[in-house]
């Protein structure tokens, strides 16, 4: 009866043991959550091992032991044995992760070391390992006894990248300035920042901004700057329209051929246009006829001279280069006379604006006045006028 009794507790009671791996076909891959890493990355590793989930109903861990460890290892420095976690109580997939600590080196030339470079940690997730720019990351694992499964990474550093989110920017637009350095991301367990300078053809001295790490681990930095109208200040830069503006990123981590001493500015730049469209920068006034004493006349004669007075006003709080010109048609519409006068405008100046013309015979003439701001470029500053003179 005992006996029996024995034997049917035997069957009810679930028996655990640990799984043997197959020593003729070991099956553990190992993965990285990237193909290449940054000196100062966070690798986030998993190996898939099924065969070492050894109690279906808990979270398993492997590499712990000194039979059968994992190593993780960049040239001299190794840390074994580094325990990895399964991920769910069945999944059979194990994960770790460490934080590369580079090497001691100064990345923004200040002449202070910026990284603190250490090897400890028995994870799964406390460990930092120091490299050096050009090793490679190797994990290995004991699978069985003599079965070791490796994969490795590289680790190299990057040109940095700078843009402006756009190519021209309007005076009161807010101008955002990105670099991409994977470099930089020098802490991945918080927000990174660096300094970039930002100057203009007006002021070439300019600012120097601080922009921020988009994320942990991005290396993806943002700074935003506005214009400034008089100086440049804080994250104001002082830049006129048809300004270059121009933004600055100095990268002390450069990948090989460079060598460690090595750094390399990278640049970029973009166009400062105005706020008002430029056919509204000048206000041109209707044209008037008068004599040769500034009287104004009600009726022309022919071969009898008289002045075309026109008035313009600069609508912008800067300097603007402008092109005034005079053209008169006959009544076939054929030009018979075509002058101008170039000169540059202050902020919110009026200037008059005379030119003498002598018509040749009575008829009827079409006068029209345009206002570019250059020769070269003929950009309209102001719509046209046009205006009809009876010459008797």
């Amino acid at each position: 009866m005992y006996e029996f009794l024995l034997g049917f507790l035997l069957i009810l009671v679930p028996v655990f043991a640990e799984s043997v791996p197959d020593y003729e076909k070991p099956y553990a891959p190992i993965f990285t959550d990237k193909s290449v890493y940054s000196w100062t990355d966070k690798i986030i590793i998993s190996i898939t091992a099924p065969s070492w989930n050894s109690n279906s109903n808990q979270v398993n861990s492997i590499g712990e032991s000194n039979s059968h460890p994992i190593k993780i290892s960049s040239g001299e420095n190794f840390l074994k044995p580094y325990r990895f976690t399964e991920t769910s109580s069945s999944s059979g997939i194990f994960s770790g992760e460490i934080i590369l600590t580079g090497f001691l080196h100064d990345v923004d030339g200040d002449g202070f070391f910026d990284t603190q470079p250490k090897t400890t940690g028995s994870g799964p997730t406390n460990g930092f390992l120091e490299v050096e720019n050009g090793d490679s990351i190797t994990i290995s694992f004991e699978f069985a006894d003599g079965v070791v499964l490796t994969e490795s990474v590289p680790i190299r550093w990057n040109v940095g990248t700078i843009e402006f989110s756009q190519d021209i920017f309007l005076t009161n637009d807010s101008i955002e300035i990105r670099v991409i350095d994977p470099d930089m991301n020098l802490n991945p367990e918080s927000i990174d920042t660096i300094t970039i300078e930002v100057f203009s053809d007006s002021d070439n001295s300019g600012i120097q901004v601080v922009a921020t790490e988009t994320s942990k681990r991005s290396g993806d930095f943002i700074a935003n700057i506005s214009l400034s109208t008089n100086t440049s200040s804080g994250n104001r830069l002082y830049a006129i329209p048809g300004d270059n503006i121009f933004a600055k990123y100095d990268d002390y981590t450069l990948p090989k051929p460079f060598s460690k001493s090595d750094h390399h500015y990278v640049e970029t730049s973009a166009i400062i246009d105005h706020s008002i469209p430029s056919i509204n920068r000048i206000h041109i006034s209707p044209i008037f006829l008068s004599d040769s004493f500034g009287n104004p006349v009600t009726s022309i004669i022919s071969e009898t001279q008289i002045q075309i007075v026109g008035k313009i006003e600069n609508q912008i709080d800067h300097d603007q280069e402008f092109i005034y010109f005079i053209q008169i048609k006959n009544s076939d519409f054929n030009v018979i006379s075509l002058s101008w006068i170039q000169g540059q405008l202050s902020p919110k100046q009026i200037l008059d604006i005379s030119q003498s013309w002598i018509p040749e015979k009575s008829a009827t003439y079409f006068l029209e006045t345009y206002v570019w701001n250059s020769l070269n470029e003929l950009t309209p500053m102001s719509p046209p006028t046009f205006t009809t003179i009876f010459v008797d």
